[in-house]
């Protein structure tokens, strides 16, 4: 029994500029070498896509280029003078025009398909960095409503005591006091005086 593998991640697409050298250099090839070499797009293209029309376009080309080398060879002169000259000249011309058009498209369009399959995250296998920005986590709701937030904390100062006021009592013990204190003095300064008072008087009367 055999379990589920994990999936194969998505191959990442080369570069873009590399691929745009590969395009021009192949098709220099072909162009350059007046479409005898004109399979040779086709064989790029196969092995990038590995279809098997990508494969059976790079037989067809093979045959036409083989085809056309046929034709040209079976003048007697240097120079193109029968129907079968001029037909092999005209096939090895078109079959380097529609490869090389075909070859731009299908490999834009596999490469595309690519980068939409990886998508524009980093390549699989290395470590992503770590965003500056973390999400805030939401408190599951089962039932769908909408709780309020929860209201920070605020300290409220708690009032101390009043000041506590002196007792009538108190008060009452106080003044009494006073007035003791104030009777003594004026007994005391009575007492003092009443001498003072008859000494003069005295006197007076010794001398007569």
């Amino acid at each position: 029994m055999q379990g589920h593998g994990y999936a194969q991640p998505a191959k990442q697409p080369p570069h873009p500029a590399w691929l745009v050298f590969l395009r021009v250099l192949f098709v220099a090839v072909g162009i350059f070498s007046i479409g005898f070499l004109a399979w040779v797009i086709p064989l790029r293209l196969a092995v990038v896509t590995r279809k098997s029309l990508d494969w059976g376009l790079f037989v067809a080309v093979l045959a036409a280029d083989i085809l056309s080398i046929v034709l040209l060879g079976s003048e007697p002169g240097d120079e193109i003078h029968t129907a079968g000259g001029y037909l092999g000249l005209s096939l090895l011309l078109i079959t380097l025009a529609l490869t090389v058009v075909y070859y731009l498209v299908a490999e834009s369009r596999h490469y595309q398909g690519l980068r939409a399959a990886h998508g524009p995250g980093p390549a699989y296998g290395y470590p992503q960095p770590a965003s500056p920005f973390t999400a805030t986590p939401v408190p599951h709701n089962p039932g769908g409503l909408r709780v309020p937030p929860t209201p920070p904390m605020t300290h409220t100062p708690v009032p101390g005591p009043p000041p506590q006021r002196p007792a009538p009592a108190r008060i009452d013990q106080v003044r009494a006091e006073l007035d003791e204190l104030s009777d003594y003095l004026r007994h005391h300064d009575g007492h003092q005086g009443a001498p003072h008072d008859g000494q003069p008087g005295a006197g007076h009367e010794g001398g007569r």
